[in-house]
């Protein structure tokens, strides 16, 4: 009997462990993945100075991966494969209405914040190359297959009545095109990136490096064609001795999955707002945070932790 008893309360035991186990299994992990772009943009280099911020100062720990552009960025978060993403705002409202590149919608995440304005910026070395008609008949670099560079060449292409069969095409990351420009073995390159660009920055530094400016005329079409672009101008200086030069811009949002919980989307949100100017110190774009900024692009619904931290600073948003 004594026996028996023995072995009850053992397996009783093993049972209470076991359910402790799966209780433990079911809490929300605060291991975050965070897709940002490649090594040579403003993605990367800032996305990683935001995850090892929020990582550092709070129980989160937040790792930041290169991407391979917004729309692999919302479709690898979409996949279950990362949290947290960079994205472009035209491209985020592309997929989640399945339009422009999406066969279908995707509703699987939704906004967090709005980061800071990244420039479209046609860079050349080629000082014939005065405004963006020029490049027809020329070798371009469009951006990587899958990034958001590669929807706003399209546009300013078409802007200019021009298609990819009225210049040869190649698809290169933003330090590839560089690399390219370097070698002369390109003509121009769309790098879609908050100026001033670590890749562009980069080439200044070999040769004397131009960004193409957009005029007024074709600026009006483009904002006509999508209303997520908006006039842009990059200061004189930016790189090297390049004059200055007017172009388009377009905001930079991180995005974030619907699973991720109120509490954690709600911790990285004050974290890095509250903390701004620590952020700024890793990083010149921590000076664009701005909270009314943040919660200006309005084309997706905000995770509900975006939304509570917009709520205590006076701020009212669409919750999805």
């Amino acid at each position: 009997m004594k026996k028996l008893l023995s072995i009850v309360l053992a397996l009783a035991m093993i049972f209470t462990f076991a359910a402790c186990g799966e209780e433990g299994a079911s809490t929300t992990s605060t291991a975050l993945t965070f897709a940002t772009g490649g090594e040579a943009g403003t993605y990367y280099a800032y996305g990683t100075v935001l995850a090892q911020y929020v990582s550092n100062n709070t129980d989160l720990d937040i790792t930041a991966i290169t991407g391979n552009g917004s729309k692999s960025n919302v479709e690898d978060m979409d996949a279950g494969d990362v949290e947290l993403a960079f994205c472009q705002s035209d491209i985020m409202s592309y997929a989640y209405n399945g339009t422009n590149g999406f066969d279908n919608k995707i509703e699987s995440f939704s906004a967090l914040c709005a980061l800071y304005m990244e420039d479209v910026q046609i860079v050349t070395c080629d000082p014939e190359i005065k405004t963006a008609a020029d490049l027809k008949g020329k070798t371009i670099s469009v951006g990587a297959v899958g990034s958001g560079t590669y929807f706003n060449a399209i546009d300013v292409l078409t802007a200019y009545g021009m298609t990819l069969d009225d210049i040869t095409p190649v698809y290169q990351s933003f330090g590839d095109s560089t690399e390219s420009l370097k070698d002369n073995k390109i003509d121009a390159a769309f790098v879609v990136a908050g100026a001033p660009t670590t890749s562009i920055t980069d080439l200044s530094t070999a040769k004397q490096a131009y960004i193409v400016s957009i005029d007024d005329e074709h600026i009006d079409k483009l904002i006509e064609m999508s209303p997520y672009y908006s006039k842009h101008v990059i200061p004189a200086g930016t790189y090297g001795d390049a004059p200055e030069a007017q172009t388009v811009a377009i905001a930079a949002m991180v995005l974030v999955r619907d699973d991720v919980s109120e509490d954690v989307a709600y911790t990285i949100m004050s974290t890095i707002f509250n903390n701004k100017d620590a952020v700024a110190e890793a990083h010149a774009k921590g000076k664009d945070l701005d909270l009314n900024f943040a919660s200006s692009v309005t084309s997706v619904p905000f995770h509900a932790g975006a939304a509570k931290f917009f709520a205590e600073n006076g701020i009212t948003v669409d919750v999805k």
